[in-house]
């Protein structure tokens, strides 16, 4: 498995043709448009000064990001009129564009299908709730693990995405709830989590781009604690072992399914590669490295690992370790229409969790959010397929 795909981060000494070369190569090798977000300080002030611009302009249109949200530069004021289009074009193209919007909970869940530059599909859920507002971001169109339970599994993976696709997805939600677009009057976006679409450990090197800019404070990133991010994986090892070693807080969130080997083999391909031993000894390390618990995700299925012995042996497993080290989310499946994969019962559901607590081991039942909208991810975007 690759480290990552292309990011589309390029580097610098381009002729003044610079914007429409790089255009159009992008669109030629199926790379998204470069974005503010993508480039490093000094291309910015590259392609600034190939519009005339002096450095401190650099800041200025960071500020307008990241700052004031804004990517609208035939409204900046503070720029010469003259610039203002070439400017837009130059470091603010559009990535995503809103397809479909869904709303449940009584407007404090909101899906969006977003259409990228190449037409693929992506999805987002923001989520308010009285002491937060989440938003759950896609880091690849589609993903490529494979998992049969997953609307996005079957999808397949057709790409990574970009930085600046990724933070485009933050942007926008910031502003709704700044604005007061999600029920429950203005606010402040205040957790995101990498568990849309997508392996993010598949992308590494655009997320952790993301992350870093996510949780920098204005005007190099959005002001989002890292301690209020959380990158999920399937399993992939050697990501999870590069993430320790970046030395950023952000929370680790392990999506294992299944307590042994020949169970999760069937629910998830990846632990064929890494098998379970092996995942937990490097989330257990990313544990004593960040000092931050580590969250287990575990999807409840009926009749497949939600049943007693499936609990014990998981309480098994992660007491191996010896410390308060993870938390345990079980989650009841939303199941993909016409799945054979369901939601586990409630009275199991109560059950799996109570031995898990018995144990010793920390855990809480996943609120589920969006059951009426298409909530589980990949399922809009299936349905919604060019």
């Amino acid at each position: 498995m690759s480290e990552d795909i292309e990011t589309g981060i390029t580097t610098g000494g381009r002729s003044g043709a610079f914007k429409d070369i790089l255009s159009k190569d992008h669109a030629r090798r199926g790379k998204p448009p470069l974005h503010f977000a993508d480039m490093t300080d000094e291309q910015r002030i590259e392609r600034a000064g190939e519009l005339g611009l002096p450095r401190f302009r650099v800041k200025q249109l960071a500020n307008h990001y990241f700052g004031r949200l804004d990517t609208n530069a035939e409204a900046f004021t503070d720029f010469p009129a003259s610039k203002r289009s070439e400017v837009a074009e130059a470091f603010f193209p559009t990535l995503i564009e809103p397809m479909l919007v869904q709303k449940a909970d009584e407007g404090t869940t909101i899906k969006t299908l977003w259409r990228l530059f190449d037409g693929s599909r992506i999805e987002s859920v923001l989520m308010r709730y009285p002491n937060r507002a989440t938003l759950c971001i896609s880091s690849q169109v589609g993903c490529g693990m494979g998992c049969p339970f997953c609307a996005t599994g079957k999808l397949g993976l057709t790409r990574n995405m970009s930085a600046g696709e990724i933070l485009e997805q933050v942007r926008v939600a910031a502003i709704a709830m700044r604005d007061g677009k999600v029920a429950g009057g203005p606010g402040r976006l205040s957790n995101v989590v990498f568990m849309g679409m997508g392996e993010p450990m598949g992308n590494y090197r655009a997320v952790l781009a993301a992350v870093r800019q996510i949780s920098a404070m204005p005007p190099e990133g959005f002001g989002i604690s890292a301690r209020n991010i959380t990158v999920s994986t399937v399993g992939v090892v050697p990501g999870i072992r590069k993430l320790a070693a970046e030395g950023i807080p952000v929370r680790l969130a392990v999506s294992l399914h299944a307590p042994n080997d020949a169970l999760r083999d069937e629910l998830v391909p990846m632990n064929r590669r890494f098998n379970i031993t092996q995942l937990l000894d490097a989330a257990h390390d990313y544990y004593l490295a960040s000092k931050r618990r580590v969250s287990i995700e575990y999807a409840l299925m009926r009749g497949i690992n939600d049943q007693p012995v499936h609990a014990r042996q998981l309480a098994n497993r992660l007491n191996h370790y010896g410390d308060d080290w993870v938390h345990v989310n079980p989650i009841p499946l939303n199941p993909i229409e016409g799945s054979k994969w369901t939601a586990s019962k409630p009275e199991d559901e109560r059950e799996f969790l109570d031995i898990l607590h018995r144990a010793g081991i920390t855990a809480t039942l996943r609120d589920t959010r969006g059951s009426d909208i298409d909530g589980a991810c990949g399922q809009l975007a299936a349905k919604n397929q060019g």
